[in-house]
C-alpha cells in the first residue's frame, strides 16, 4: 500500500514528444509536465518579387524577334532609369516560336510567330506598385504576379515561438491544477521553426519615370506573412 502511494506521487505527462527532445527520467524526484504546442505570428510583408514580362506577335521570325528585342530593351532601360540595380532583376523565361494554324484568329491575319520574355524584380513592398507601373508603361503587357515576403524572418519567428511557449505554459498550468498540483518553473524547452526561404537583394524604386502617360501606379496592398514555431516545453510541478 505504501508502495502504491509512492508510485502515485510520481507524475509524468508527455504529449507528442519530439524524437530529438531531452530524455526525461521517470522517478519519484522527477515531477514534470511536458507539452508540445505550435503557434503562429503575422506581419505585413516588407519585400516583394514582382513578375513582369511581355508577349508579341509577327508575320515572320525576323520581324517578331526584332520587335521582341525592342520591347525587351525598352523595359530594361526603364527599370534601369528608375534606379533598379541589375542584381535585383532575374530572367525567368524567353521564347520565340511559330504559331500553328490552330490559332485561327491570328493565323488568318498573317501572324506566324510569337515571342515572349519574363523577369522577376526584387524590391521593397512599398515599391512593388511602382516597379509594375514602370514595366507596364514600357511595354510589359504580361505582368502582375507578386510574391510577398519578409526581409528578416527572425523577429516574426521569435514572436511565434514566444506565443507557442506561453500557450504551452497555459496548458501545463491547467493540467497541474487538474492534478491538484502547482505548476513550477520551466526546466527544458526546444524550438522548431520551418526552414526559411533564401533572402534576395532588393531596392527601393525612385519616383522618377512615374509620370509616363500621366498614369498612376495600381493600388496594391502587401500580404500578411505568417511564421509558425513548434515548442516542446517541460515544466516542473510541485
Amino acid at each position: 500500500m505504501i508502495r502504491n502511494r509512492a508510485l502515485s506521487a510520481t507524475i509524468l505527462l508527455l504529449l507528442a514528444i519530439p524524437a530529438s527532445a531531452q530524455t526525461i527520467q521517470i522517478s519519484k524526484d522527477n515531477r514534470t509536465i511536458a507539452i508540445t504546442t505550435t503557434d503562429e505570428a503575422e506581419a505585413l510583408a516588407d519585400r516583394a518579387r514582382v513578375s513582369i514580362g511581355f508577349i508579341t506577335y509577327g508575320p515572320d521570325q525576323d520581324a517578331t524577334y526584332a520587335d521582341a528585342s525592342k520591347i525587351s530593351n525598352a523595359i530594361m532601360a526603364a527599370l534601369h532609369d528608375a534606379g533598379i540595380k541589375p542584381e535585383a532583376i532575374e530572367s525567368t523565361e524567353q521564347n520565340l516560336s511559330a504559331i500553328d494554324d490552330n490559332d485561327k484568329a491570328r493565323y488568318v491575319k498573317g501572324i506566324r510567330f510569337q515571342a515572349s520574355q519574363g523577369w522577376t524584380v526584387a524590391t521593397s513592398a512599398d515599391s512593388a506598385a511602382n516597379v509594375l507601373h514602370i514595366a507596364i508603361t514600357a511595354g510589359a503587357n504580361n505582368s502582375g504576379n507578386i510574391a510577398w515576403d519578409l526581409a528578416d524572418d527572425s523577429a516574426l519567428e521569435a514572436d511565434a515561438a514566444s506565443k507557442a511557449l506561453n500557450h504551452a505554459r497555459a496548458i501545463a498550468d491547467r493540467m497541474a491544477k487538474g492534478l491538484n498540483a502547482h505548476l513550477g518553473p520551466l526546466v527544458y524547452a526546444s524550438n522548431q521553426t520551418p526552414q526559411r526561404t533564401t533572402p534576395f537583394a532588393f531596392d527601393s524604386v525612385a519616383a522618377r519615370g512615374m509620370q509616363k502617360q500621366n498614369l498612376k501606379p495600381l493600388a496594391l496592398r502587401p500580404d500578411k506573412i505568417s511564421r509558425s514555431a513548434t515548442v516542446y516545453a517541460v515544466f516542473s510541478i510541485e
